[in-house]
């Protein structure tokens, strides 16, 4: 006898909050980590390339919509993985920063933590208490700071919308010792994210203009 699974209401929902994607125009672009780190090595990601192209698409979308745009890098120190110093470390070439785009150096996985996040933003005119809050996400690693910073940008007051076909992620060991492929992870923090956090969009041709 087969049986099927009901799914419960988002949190989002049952709060009320607003399910309508942002306009891309209205925004701004926050892009997480884009950094060699990810295309090679330890800490190579599944669809890394593909998420890479679908970043490099919303991002030419993004400007030509004169999106604000925020370049956010993780910074490990010299001779890490993310050391951005380094080739290993640097910003993709396919989603580099143009002249005048901000770069947001953290150390933890919520971009907004222990940052200028929230002020090079407050300085391009979002926040809370200047009543633009769409933020637009998209990076790596959709199960870490993507999640992480959406999480923070919501407790911010801010309204984050990740944009899935430009994130990815790797496969883990889970806690019983299973391996937790790359896809299902995937699916389970952008997931996590759509019950509360924010929005979450398939690709950025979702985003009315």
């Amino acid at each position: 006898m087969s049986s099927t699974t009901t799914p419960s209401a988002t949190l989002r929902d049952l709060i009320g909050l607003d399910g309508r994607p942002p306009r891309l125009g209205e925004s701004a672009l926050v892009l997480i980590d884009f950094q060699n780190t990810y295309r090679e090595g330890p800490m190579a990601l599944e669809g890394a390339g593909q998420a890479l192209a679908a970043a490099a698409r919303l991002l030419e979308r993004a400007r030509a919509a004169g999106t604000p745009v925020v370049h956010v890098v993780n910074d490990a120190g010299e001779g890490s993985l993310y050391d951005v110093r380094a080739r290993s470390g640097a910003i993709c070439e396919e989603v580099a920063p143009a002249d005048g785009e901000p770069v947001v150096v953290k150390n933890f996985p919520d971009a907004f933590h222990a940052t200028g996040l929230e002020g090079t933003l407050a300085g391009l005119g979002f926040g809370p208490g200047k009543g633009r809050t769409d933020l637009v996400l998209a990076g790596f690693m959709t199960h870490m700071c993507v999640t992480f910073t959406a999480q923070g940008a919501f407790n911010l007051g801010y309204r984050p919308t990740v944009v899935a076909d430009a994130t990815a992620t790797r496969s883990l060991t889970a806690p019983d010792g299973s391996v937790l492929p790359a896809a299902a992870l995937q699916t389970t923090a952008l997931t996590t994210v759509s019950d509360l956090f924010g929005l979450v969009v398939p690709t950025a041709g979702a985003l009315p203009a």
